[in-house]
């Protein structure tokens, strides 16, 4: 067992990927190290967002990662695998579960948790990696303007140990980290395609030119999105090029 070999626990912190830095900076965490906190105060999403998170209802946890054998121009697949890892946990509670691109996670058309991935990169390779993760989980009110939060207990109506959440979690990580180590990244590429939202489906998006209707065909490896126009075409897009219409 690589990822959960150290977990820190925490009651409050700014963020835990913030305080991953911190130790990556001050000292060498053993690989697959846990970082966990009962309440964040400046927990941080995708595209500058805070994640709102209730204390002591949801899962906020960030993982160390040494993952020396993946190319810069591949760093996705660690993007996947985290994805993959949390879906996998989502779908034990509920069949309605999908990987928004890049690594959202979705229960229909809800977030349900939020994932941040942070690669440093040293020459042709990720010298090392944070992945933060909050999933939602006991929490019942959201407050922020975030438009469409759920959490499994608002899924399931039912209340979740979040220790143990947090074990299956750390489990799944791992499960799916030996992937990336032992390199079957086609099996992580085909798993996340399975799961992707709004795949080979047409619904509304929108980028610098404006609305439009396209379907997901797929990621490349170097994660674009592959969104197909109606005219036949077929557009790349990077992370904050495209936005879903929801």
């Amino acid at each position: 067992m690589i990822i959960g070999s150290v977990i820190r626990r925490n009651e409050k912190v700014s963020s835990t990927n913030a305080l991953a830095s911190v130790m990556l900076r001050d000292e060498k965490p053993a690989e697959g190290t846990v970082i966990t906190a009962a309440f964040q105060k400046e927990g941080r999403g995708q595209k500058g967002n805070t994640w709102e998170s209730e204390p002591g209802k949801n899962l906020l946890m960030s993982v160390i990662l040494y993952p020396v054998m993946v190319r810069p121009e591949e760093q996705f697949v660690i993007s996947q695998m985290v994805s993959l890892a949390v879906y996998d946990l989502v779908r034990t509670e509920t069949p309605d579960v999908r990987i928004k691109w890049p690594n959202d996670i979705y229960v229909a058309d809800d977030k349900i948790a939020g994932i941040l991935i942070e690669n440093s990169i040293m020459g042709k390779t990720i010298s090392n990696s944070i992945a933060g993760i909050g999933l939602n989980v006991n929490q019942k009110l959201f407050r922020s303007n975030a438009p469409n939060p759920v959490s499994l207990a608002q899924v399931t109506c039912r209340k979740y140990d979040l220790s143990l959440i947090t074990e299956e979690v750390i489990r799944l990580l791992d499960l799916r980290y030996a992937t990336v180590i032992n390199g079957d990244k086609d099996e992580l590429t085909e798993a996340y395609h399975d799961a992707l939202y709004r795949r080979n489906e047409w619904h509304r998006y929108a980028d610098r030119e404006g609305e439009f209707p396209g379907m997901i065909e797929g990621v490349r490896s170097d994660g674009r999105l592959l969104v197909k126009r109606e005219n036949g075409t077929v557009r790349e897009y990077a992370f904050k090029e495209i936005d879903y219409i929801l």
